[in-house]
C-alpha cells in the first residue's frame, strides 16, 4: 500500500513539515484531525513551537518524516 503523505505548510520554508497518515484515515478526515489538534495547541499555548505539535501528532499516529526541500517552483 502507498503511504499517504501531509504537507504542514508554513510561510517560513524552514518551518514546513511532512508527516505519514495512518492508513485508516481518508484525505478530508486527516486534514479535519491534524487541523483540530493544532488549534487545541494554539488555544492552550499562544507561542507554541514545532516541538508541542509533534509529540501530538505522534500520540495520534501521524508520524513525522524526513525530507529534504527542494528548488522552488514559482
Amino acid at each position: 500500500m502507498t503511504d499517504k503523505l501531509m504537507i504542514l505548510s508554513a510561510s517560513d520554508p524552514r518551518e514546513i513539515r511532512l508527516v505519514r497518515v495512518p492508513d485508516d484515515y481518508e484525505e478530508h478526515e486527516a486534514y479535519r484531525h491534524v487541523t483540530g489538534l493544532i488549534a487545541a495547541i494554539e488555544e492552550d499555548s499562544p507561542d507554541y513551537t514545532w516541538s508541542d505539535i509533534e509529540p501530538e501528532l505522534d500520540a495520534n499516529g501521524f508520524e513525522t518524516v524526513e525530507f529534504m526541500l527542494g528548488p522552488a517552483l514559482d
